[in-house]
């Protein structure tokens, strides 16, 4: 799969980023790409991922790339850590929940300091009209950006080879979006979640200050 969806969604996710973060924390951080692009920003980024493969590219990719801040990369998972209370500014977790139970955002939640936000880049299980209309929608834009991807591939193999390198573990979701919906109301008060397109959703949640 040439054409990353959860890349494509990294601008997105960086506007919701608070204008006085200083300190950031990356759930699942898979390759490590969203956590570079935090710590580009002068940010303190804690990047956490429970497998120790991914963990080992991230920090290679992290050196290759070099750059004057680098996020810290560390092998472990949101549901065993114990995070600092009321300490991230911004909590990132992209393409990961959907490994871990849902509750785990009460955690997450609690991670958060006063004003912080907490963005979830979610996949959901698809069932119904309503989702089958979405992915049709997201069927045509997704086989150009493939396409566009794969012939930038032939032109720039060892680019393309780097990549597949770096592919973190794959999980399909089982959570429907209304269940979804349900849990994170009840758990993250006043949270806001919208579908996108590529089948993912986008959730928000600000900790009152």
């Amino acid at each position: 799969m040439p054409f990353d969806h959860n890349d494509h969604y990294h601008r997105l996710l960086l506007r919701q980023v608070p204008r006085s973060c200083t300190a950031a924390l990356d759930v699942g951080c898979g390759t490590g790409r969203f956590a570079q692009r935090l710590a580009a920003r002068g940010i303190e980024v804690d990047a956490i991922d429970p497998a120790p493969e991914v963990i080992a590219q991230a920090r290679a990719h992290a050196e290759r790339s070099g750059g004057t801040y680098a996020p810290r990369f560390r092998r472990a998972s949101a549901t065993d850590i114990e995070l600092p209370h009321g300490h991230y500014d911004f909590v990132s977790c992209l393409a990961s929940l959907h490994h871990m139970p849902f509750d785990t955002v009460a955690t997450l939640r609690d991670a958060l300091a006063p004003g912080g936000v907490l963005a979830v880049l979610g996949c959901y299980a698809e069932r119904g009209w309503r989702d089958g209309t979405w992915g049709l929608a997201a069927a045509p834009t997704n086989a150009v950006a493939r396409l566009a991807v794969a012939t930038g591939d032939r032109l720039r193999p060892a680019a393309a080879a780097q990549r597949a390198r770096l592919a973190p573990p794959v999980k399909q979701p089982t959570m429907l979006l209304p269940e979804i919906r349900r849990q994170a109301a009840a758990l993250l008060p006043g949270c806001h979640i919208r579908r996108l397109l590529f089948w993912r959703y986008l959730l928000v949640f600000r900790k009152d200050s």
